[in-house]
């Protein structure tokens, strides 16, 4: 029957690759006028049913980044994302497959998920990745339109939806100029980090360098709380004229929080904390943290809605939106002392 012929019977049947046959059944340029009539006859004869090129977007592919270690789908900043891609789906119908990428800590993939071969998908949303050479080249003989979210290419001139990190974290730390602090340090990135958090490293630089100080402290360690503690006990021992601290998450910033705790630094009386994303914890946490807030839901809702408008805009310009996050002030910020 019809419905039991996949794109991998017509790739077998033509010997074609699965990505040859599936731009000829899309009707995508890329093969020749002699190969696509063959592979659409064979498709006929074998009652694959081809879809038109003019049929409502029915299917988008969710490929989110997944930690060895961590068994939350990215954790709870994307948990918020997912929630604004699944209101646009389900306002427009559209069913939504999930997948999940496997990532090093520099969150590079390592493997290549079965759902970019699935022949059912209109277009795709790749969640906090890196994408590198060699999923790029997937991705690209594919063909299949894709938006970036929270993740970077190295490779591709792609669509992508971004928080304006530098912006944030040189508002972060003018906001802590202004209260009178002079030695302000980061905890959590370089500019070797992933790309979202070195662009927070380059807005604290620059924020100060405009100030005309040269000399800043920055504790580049992995985002994890574990490694964040550890960065900041040190940073604070080793630098005790520091009185304000811009942590690059808020995870990171809670970390350094539980640092200067345990060395009897009282927050914020004698050193302010900043963080970044405004997590569900930030308001919870004693004293309640000052952040930049990261509207996730609408990060999701902009990369799907991105994502609608590229399939119908197939050789348009590549676009990237970038979210401001603008400040919230909670009691882990006081003026320097």
């Amino acid at each position: 029957m019809s419905d039991q012929v996949t794109l991998a019977d017509v790739a077998q049947a033509s010997g074609c690759s699965l990505a040859t046959v599936s731009l000829a059944l899309r009707n995508k340029p890329g093969v020749s006028l002699e190969t696509r009539k063959r592979i659409l006859d064979i498709a006929a004869d074998l009652g694959y049913v081809v879809r038109s090129a003019e049929a409502p977007v029915q299917t988008v592919g969710l490929l989110i980044k997944s930690e060895s270690e961590s068994l939350q789908r990215g954790g709870p900043f994307y948990a918020y994302v997912l929630a604004g891609i699944e209101e646009i789906c389900r306002r427009h119908q559209i069913n939504l497959l999930y997948g999940t990428l496997l990532v090093d800590a520099s969150n590079h993939a390592l493997e290549t998920p079965p759902l970019l071969f699935n022949d059912s998908l209109d277009g795709l949303l790749l969640v906090g990745v890196r994408l590198d050479e060699t999923l790029g080249a997937t991705l690209a003989r594919l063909r299949t339109p894709f938006v970036l979210v929270d993740a970077y290419s190295e490779a591709l001139k792609v669509d992508s939806v971004l928080s304006n990190n530098y912006r944030a974290a040189y508002t972060a730390v003018e906001y802590l100029w202004q209260l009178g602090h002079r030695h302000i340090a980061l905890v959590g990135g370089g500019p070797a980090s992933f790309p979202s958090i070195a662009e927070r490293y380059r807005g604290y630089q620059q924020a100060l360098f405009d100030h005309g100080m040269t000399e800043t402290y920055a504790a580049d360690c992995e985002l994890r709380s574990d490694a964040a503690l550890e960065a900041a006990r040190s940073l604070l021992l080793s630098h005790p004229e520091i009185t304000a601290i811009f942590g690059c998450n808020d995870e990171m910033a809670i970390a350094t929080m539980q640092a200067a705790r345990e060395l009897g630094i009282a927050v914020p009386q004698r050193l302010s904390v900043i963080g970044f994303d405004d997590i569900e914890l930030a308001q919870h946490v004693v004293p309640a943290l000052t952040t930049l807030h990261v509207d996730k839901v609408l990060m999701g809702q902009m990369a799907m809605q991105l994502l609608l408008w590229r399939l119908e805009n197939l050789d348009a310009t590549r676009v990237t939106t970038l979210i401001d996050a603008p400040l919230v002030e909670r009691q882990s910020v006081a003026a320097c002392p």
